[in-house]
């Protein structure tokens, strides 16, 4: 649908909300591990962090087959809806980057299948091991919300939890967290538009800095966050 009313966008709020019980709190994505190696240490370090991220990093990637996993739901599509899965559970870079995707994904499914029991069919095609992108995207789908907008609130969210997690490890002010929000909306728009425009063959993303520091996370002597 190409428009966004008042029941869809109290939905998105809902599914995007950091009080939605998945436990995406409780993981940093390396960022824990860049703190405690002090590559990571103020504001402007963590923008830069984020900024990366949001051009070439592995998120572009999970929103991109959330975006696959909603049109697979809109067009009945139940082989491809798994198969989408298995694809993003294969490409993921550490256990650690695996593990919190496929906990965050079950949580989700199940929350939802509650809500929801209809989705049973989506949920019972996808199978246990679901990643958090195909849930979020089985979840949009079936509550018609505009795609741009479910990936606007899927990136949002991500941001916002990092950000939150930065807060907590460097440590920052609850304004400079604020401030990093605002200052990154331009770019979440602009990824947005350049994930709704990727094709297939061009699903890739530059995330070795991501993938070194989350493989450093699983040895980590002291640590607040699981990944």
């Amino acid at each position: 649908m190409d428009t966004l009313t008042n029941s869809n966008l109290l939905c998105l709020l809902q599914l995007a909300s950091p009080a939605l019980p998945v436990g995406a709190y409780s993981y940093s994505e390396g960022l824990e591990t860049l703190v405690e190696n002090n590559i990571i240490n103020n504001q402007e370090c963590l923008l830069h962090w984020l900024k990366a991220e949001l051009r070439y990093g592995a998120i572009r990637l999970e929103a991109a087959v959330m975006l696959r996993a909603y049109n697979c739901v809109k067009m009945g599509d139940l082989e491809a809806l798994s198969r989408w899965n298995m694809w993003l559970s294969a490409v993921r870079e550490t256990e650690e980057l695996r593990n919190s995707s496929l906990q965050m994904g079950r949580s989700l499914i199940q929350l939802f299948g509650k809500l929801q029991p209809q989705i049973k069919p989506l949920a019972d095609a996808v199978g246990n091991s679901c990643n958090y992108a195909i849930a979020f995207g089985i979840a949009a789908a079936y509550w018609n919300i505009n795609i741009k907008a479910a990936i606007l609130g899927y990136l949002h969210s991500w941001v916002s939890n990092l950000i939150t997690a930065g807060v907590k490890l460097i440590p920052l002010g609850q304004t400079a967290g604020q401030q990093l929000l605002l200052n990154l909306q331009p770019l979440i728009s602009d990824a947005t538009a350049s994930i709704l425009a990727l094709e297939d063959d061009n699903l890739s993303c530059c995330s070795w800095g991501l993938s070194l520091a989350s493989m450093a996370h699983e040895t980590q002597y002291t640590r607040l966050f699981r990944s």
